[in-house]
């Protein structure tokens, strides 16, 4: 488990003590937290401060006196439910560290509702899967540090990192103004003003290292809305124009990593959609997995790319 602060290392270990079904050692919980046994001890005098009833026997460790509950939290099933759908949403991510997070605030959950909500909560949480394939498909990793880019976009603080770049190769040191974080499929992104290329950029989180909040607060260069964050980049690009056939338009719309600003019914079977992309490498990559039900009219340069992608993979088989 991430270190954690004192204050919610002290929260988790009243709600594992009071969770677990038997007691538990001084040296199991150094370990489930990552500190030494003497910091355990400290969190024990503190918890005995506040009344926390910890109960030890000399021969299988320490509990909480029975029938101790933290205080209650009022959810609905409806709300419960809902929250459930949240985190194992968050649970399927590939960044552990979100993972860890997602866990212990369905542990801090779990533990201070009404027993019948728990039982509730319980039954949901083996049945509810959200994105099986990022679920049970991805190693998790460490990447990128989500909880210090959500800070630093809420203190309007600029961040430094190293980034590795997928296209060069190479890692460079960067700066940025962040803006907003955004899930796209498999992966987090933060997009913000780049003070290298002096423009709007995205970030994927899993290719940054050594992150840090600076001490310098930022203004936005611009007013842009949300939206006009995420798609604002690939305005600059180089319009495309394909066919959609009516079997893949839903999942080519709902997926497509950009917006489309137009499109027209050319057959019953079939729609001409136009958008604006700057990396034709990528988009290219990312039609293939429609096959022949999207079928790339412009420009030129995209469908030679095409030919040489489908060539390459002829000559593997």
């Amino acid at each position: 488990m991430s270190r954690l602060k004192s204050s919610e290392r002290r929260m988790k270990l009243i709600l594992i003590l009071q969770d677990s079904k038997k007691r538990l050692t001084v040296d199991e919980l150094a370990e489930t937290f990552g500190v030494s046994r003497r910091t355990i001890f400290r969190d024990f005098n503190v918890l005995s401060e506040i009344n926390v009833p910890v109960t030890w026997d000399k021969y299988s460790g320490y509990g909480v006196m029975e029938g101790y509950k933290v205080p209650p939290l009022m959810f609905t099933a409806q709300e419960l439910a809902t929250i459930m759908v949240g985190l194992n949403f968050v649970k399927s991510q590939v960044d552990k560290q979100l993972v860890d997070d997602a866990k212990g605030v369905e542990l801090k959950i779990k533990n201070t509702i009404p027993d019948e909500l728990k039982e509730f909560m319980s039954s949901l949480d083996d049945r509810t899967v959200v994105d099986p394939f990022l679920h049970f498909g991805h190693e998790k990793k460490e990447g990128g540090n989500w909880y210090l880019v959500s800070s630093a976009i809420s203190q309007s603080k600029s961040l430094g990192f190293s980034y590795l770049s997928k296209s060069e190769n190479e890692i460079t040191e960067r700066t940025i103004d962040p803006y907003l974080l955004v899930f796209y499929r498999d992966h987090w992104n933060v997009i913000g003003f780049s003070h290298k290329r002096e423009a709007i950029r995205n970030f994927v989180l899993d290719r940054m290292d050594a992150v840090k909040i600076l001490d310098k607060k930022f203004a936005r260069k611009t007013e842009m809305d949300v939206e006009g964050l995420i798609f604002g980049s690939n305005e600059s690009g180089q319009l495309v124009e394909v066919l959609v056939n009516e079997s893949a338009d839903r999942a080519f719309r709902a997926n497509l990593p950009t917006k489309i600003f137009k499109q027209n019914p050319v057959s019953d079977k079939k729609n001409k959609v136009g958008f604006h992309f700057e990396n034709l490498d990528y988009i290219n990559e990312w039609l293939l997995q429609f096959g022949n039900k999207v079928e790339i009219l412009s420009p030129e340069e995209l469908k030679q790319k095409r030919k040489k992608i489908l060539a390459s993979m002829m000559k593997s088989l």
